[in-house]
C-alpha cells in the first residue's frame, strides 16, 4: 500500500486487523510508525511517549501468555460481555470475538509487539496512571494509521497488560513508566476493508445534550 494513502482514506479503511503473519516487519517500517506515532499532541508539550518494540520470541511468549489468560476471563461466562449490540449483530460480534481467540493462540508468532507507554517525572500511583492516556492515546491513533499507509496490520489491545504486577515484570518497566496498550504488528492475512461506524448524526448533539 502506498504511503501516499489519503488521510480519510486511511482513517475510513483502518480496520482492526488481528489475524497477522509471522513474517518479519523491517526494522525502518517500525521506526516510522513509532516516529508518526510521535507526531501526535501531548499534554503540555511534555512528550512523555515511550514505546518497546518486541521483536525478541521469549519476550513475545511472555506477553502472549498474559494476554490468553486476560481474553480466557473476558469471554468466560462470568465476563459480562454482549453477546450482540444495537449497531454489531451476533453474527458480527462472534466474528470478532473469532479474531479475538485466533489472536490470543497466535500472538507469540505475530512478529512485532509494541507497548505504549508514558514516561511521568516521579514514581506513579497506581491511580494516578490514567493521567498520561491524553497523551498516549492520539499517538497510538496515528501509529494505527501509519500501520495502515504501510499495509500493516494493528490493533490495540488492553487486555494483555491487565495484570499490571506482571507485565511490568515481564517488560522490566522503572517505576516512572506506566504501559498503556499492546498492539500487535504484523502484515494481515486477510483483507482490508472499510469499516462500519455509526453516523454522526446518532453520535452527536449541538451545543447542549437535549
Amino acid at each position: 500500500m502506498s504511503e501516499e494513502m489519503g488521510l480519510f482514506e486511511a482513517m475510513y479503511h483502518c480496520r482492526a486487523m488481528r489475524r497477522l503473519k509471522p513474517d518479519p516487519v523491517p526494522e525502518e517500517q517500525l521506526l516510522k510508525l513509532i516516529d508518526a506515532a510521535n507526531q501526535a499532541p501531548t499534554g503540555s508539550n511534555v512528550q512523555g511517549a515511550r514505546w518497546i518494540v518486541v521483536r525478541d520470541a521469549e519476550q513475545r511468549a511472555k506477553l502472549a501468555a498474559l494476554n490468553k489468560k486476560a481474553v480466557t476471563a473476558y469471554i468466560g461466562p462470568q465476563s459480562g460481555r454482549p453477546a450482540a449490540l444495537p449497531h454489531q449483530d451476533a453474527d458480527k460480534r462472534q466474528r470478532m470475538l473469532d479474531a479475538v481467540l485466533w489472536q490470543a493462540e497466535h500472538m507469540q508468532e505475530i512478529p512485532a509487539l509494541v507497548i505504549a507507554c508514558y514516561e511521568f517525572a516521579e514514581p506513579v500511583p497506581r491511580g494516578a496512571a490514567a493521567m498520561g492516556g491524553g497523551s498516549i492515546w492520539p499517538a497510538v491513533q496515528n501509529l494505527l494509521l501509519a500501520a495502515r499507509a504501510l499495509g500493516l496490520g494493528a490493533a490495540p489491545t488492553t487486555l494483555g497488560l491487565s495484570d499490571r504486577d506482571a507485565a511490568r515484570a515481564v517488560l522490566e518497566l522503572p517505576d516512572n513508566i506506566e504501559a498503556f496498550a499492546l498492539i500487535p504488528v504484523g502484515y494481515p492475512m486477510g483483507n482490508f476493508g472499510p469499516v462500519t461506524r455509526l453516523p454522526a448524526e446518532e453520535t452527536m448533539r449541538w451545543d447542549r445534550w437535549s
